[in-house]
This record gives structure tokens, sequence and C-alpha cells, in this order.
């Protein structure tokens, strides 16, 4: 019976020593986390200099020492103010835009107030901007007091910029010590493409404009083609009876296909298509003119491009990703995350799998960069039904521009964005 309390009580014993260490151990890491944030490079000589001063000043009563150390001390005690207030801003982060296009810069506003009940010493605000930073100086802020500074952000790449969240810094002025705190408010920039006017004219490429006949006959529609034989299956009534009549023989009429134009955007992503990354945006811009000529034609465009394959599956796997285009904004902010992508798939797959996710596609744009060569190009072309009209746009900034006509495939060389429009207008009135 004794023994048994005793091992209760050494279990016990040992179960708090692990809970009290647990503490200790969180506590310990929180404040050498603390600590790394707030000391400064500077500020940890400064604390080495008044640790060892002191320690060996009165451990073999050398005066000098001691009164280095105490100097070290009582600078690093008089820097500690400044930290203080760290988190008694309000700060207000306000662009004037949140979609620009490529080479534009967009303009904001950074207010600042003092929430907190006492004076706020000076500070600054780091606001990040992508990948740079934006700083600025905050003055000595009474309780309740607020500035506004103007935010001014240069030209900007196409991408999806982020802005924010803004932080506070506390330094002090010799920078021994440093206390950060960041705010929760950031922004998304959505930096578009530039695109180019594309005159509708150049739907003169799309032969089956909705309401208009195709070259596919079927059994029924609106656009009457000519009278044939009855064959079993067929319905009793498509039977022309003035034929049957005249022949002695059952006689049904055949109808063209009309339908809605559909149309599909091919952008290539290969790093290894395109000769750099300049070629690359003039191809987005291309793709982006494109579909912003048939959104507002409201046709219906599917945008497709490469998707990101892992190294272990490429090869085996094969995915395309989709762009929506059911409005302006939504396509533009989609082409602004495109990227050149190391593993994808070439062109030419991408376009056989952007043909089985469509049917009865009218036209086809493939939008590629130089270092894609006509051979391949054909390749691609051939992943579309036969009915549908390829057109190849071959990027490149040190061609001129030019249109050549190849077996069921149109390729158009364009060296600058506004190339595509007066190729386009060329081939509509051919």
């Amino acid at each position: 019976m004794t023994s048994a309390r005793g091992s209760r009580r050494i279990v016990g014993a040992l179960v708090w020593w692990a809970r009290v260490w647990r503490i200790l151990w969180a506590r310990l890491a929180a404040a050498v986390g603390w600590a790394t944030r707030t000391v400064r490079p500077a500020g940890v000589l400064v604390v080495a200099a008044a640790t060892v001063g002191l320690g060996i000043g009165i451990a073999f009563g050398w005066v000098e020492w001691m009164v280095a150390g105490a100097i070290a001390l009582v600078l690093l005690a008089m820097c500690v103010p400044f930290l203080f207030g760290a988190r008694s801003y309000e700060v207000d982060l306000v662009l004037g835009h949140e979609r620009v296009v490529a080479g534009e810069g967009v303009t904001g506003e950074i207010v600042v107030r003092n929430d907190g009940r006492r004076v706020a010493l000076p500070g600054r605000l780091d606001i990040p901007v992508g990948a740079g930073l934006v700083e600025f100086g905050v003055p000595l802020l009474r309780p309740a007091h607020t500035i506004a500074q103007p935010l001014e952000i240069p030209a900007l790449r196409r991408g999806i910029v982020t802005i924010g969240p803004a932080t506070t810094v506390r330094s002090d002025p010799i920078g021994l010590l440093r206390r950060e705190h960041a705010f929760d408010d950031a922004h998304q920039l959505y930096v578009h493409p530039r695109t180019t006017a594309i005159p509708s004219t150049s739907a003169g490429l799309i032969r089956d404009l909705e309401g208009n006949p195709t070259r596919r006959l079927v059994d029924a529609d609106m656009s009457f083609h000519a009278i044939r034989e009855y064959a079993p299956g067929d319905a009793r009534r498509q039977i022309h009876w003035k034929s049957t009549a005249k022949t002695g023989q059952l006689m049904v009429r055949q109808y063209e296909e009309s339908r809605r134009s559909r149309m599909a955007v091919v952008l290539s992503v290969a790093e290894r298509e395109f000769a750099d990354s300049d070629e690359f945006e003039l191809a987005v811009s291309c793709a982006a003119s494109l579909g912003l000529r048939a959104v507002a034609d409201a046709r219906d465009v599917d945008i497709v491009t490469g998707s990101e394959i892992p190294r272990v599956v490429r090869g085996r796997l094969r995915a395309i990703a989709h762009i929506p285009a059911g409005s302006r904004r939504t396509m533009l902010d989609g082409f602004s995350a495109v990227d050149l992508l190391e593993n994808t798939m070439a062109v030419a797959d991408v376009c056989r799998l952007a043909a089985e996710a469509n049917e009865r596609l009218s036209i086809a744009f493939i939008v590629v960069g130089s270092r894609v060569p006509l051979t391949r190009l054909r390749q691609a072309a051939l992943g579309f039904p036969a009915d549908t009209a390829v057109v190849a746009v071959i990027c490149d900034e040190s061609a001129h521009p030019r249109m050549r006509a190849l077996s069921g495939l149109t390729v158009l060389t364009v060296g600058t964005l506004d190339d595509l429009s007066g190729l386009l207008v060329r081939g509509a009135t051919s």
C-alpha cells in the first residue's frame, strides 16, 4: 500500500516537472525569438560589451572595464523607450486603382492615426510592394492625431502585385534595437497586359458567324441545302413529298448546319518556346487582345494555357489551365496571373487537349514564341478538327510582320503588338 502511494507521488511529480519544463521551454523559446527580432547586430555587440565589461570588471576589480560595461548598459537602456508605441498606430492604405495596365504606375494614400492615449514617438512605416519596399517616416503624433502621405508606385510589369501589409518599425537613433508590428490591410493589384484594339472586320476569318450556315451537312436545321434519298432512321417530317412524287422514291431534305461561332485561344507558356521574357509578354498581349475582341463580339471563347506538371510525372500527366472569359475584367485578371513554366507540355499537346475539351470549334488561335518551328505548328494544327480554321501567331520581336498561308494553317508573324491588328485586317479582306 505504501509503495503504491509512493509510486503515484513519483509519477505525479514527474508529470508536474514535465509541465513546468514545457512551460519554461516555451517561455525561453519566445524570449529568444523576441530577442532575435528586436536586438540588431549592433545591439548584440553592445550587450556583449556590457556583459563582458561588468563581468570582468567586477571579477578582477578593473575600474575601466566596469565603466565601459556600465556605459554600454546605460546606452542600451536609453534605447528601450524608442520601442514603445509600435501598436498604437492605425494605418489605412488606399489605392487609387485596383487594376492597371502594364507600364503604368498607381497612386494611393497612407493615413496614419495615433490611437493611443500617449504621444507616439517618431517611427517608420514599411509597405511591401511585390518584391520591393516603400518606406515612410512617421513624425511625432499626439493622441488622436492623423497624418496622410501620398503613395506613388512606379511603372509595374504585368502580374499580380501584393501591396502591404503595412509594418510599423520602431528603432532607436543608433540602431541597436528594432520592433515591428504588421497590420492586416493588404491589397492585390492586378497589372493587366497591354492590348490593342482589333477591328471587328477581322471576324471575316470566321466563316460561320451566328445564324450563318457551315459546310457540315445535317438532317435538321434552318439552312436548306439539297434533297437526297431516304435512308432508314430519317425522320418522316423531313420527307419532301413533291420530290417523292416526281421520282417515285422517298426523298428527304438536307440542311447545312448553323451554329454559333466558338473560338479558342491557345497560349504557349513553355519557357523553352520563347527567346526571352519580353517575347512572352508580347504573346500574352496578343492572346489578351484576341480574347477581348471575342468578348466584345459576344462569342463563345475558350482561352487555354499549359499547366505546371511535376517533374516526377512529366510525360505521363497531361494538364491544361483555362482563363475565365466571362467578362473583360475576369479575363484580364486571369492573364495577369499567367507566367512562364519550366515543366509543362509543348504547345502541340495543349492544342490537342483544347480540341478535346471543346466541340465544334470555328476558329483556333495558337500564340507561340519564336522558338517554335513551323513543323511543330503544323502538328499543333492537326490536333483540331478538319473544319476548324487554325491561325498561328508567332511572336518574334526581331522579325518583320508577315502572313503566310500553309496547308490548313494561317501563320502570322508579329514583331510588335500593333502588327496583330493590321495582319488580321489584311487576312479578313484577302
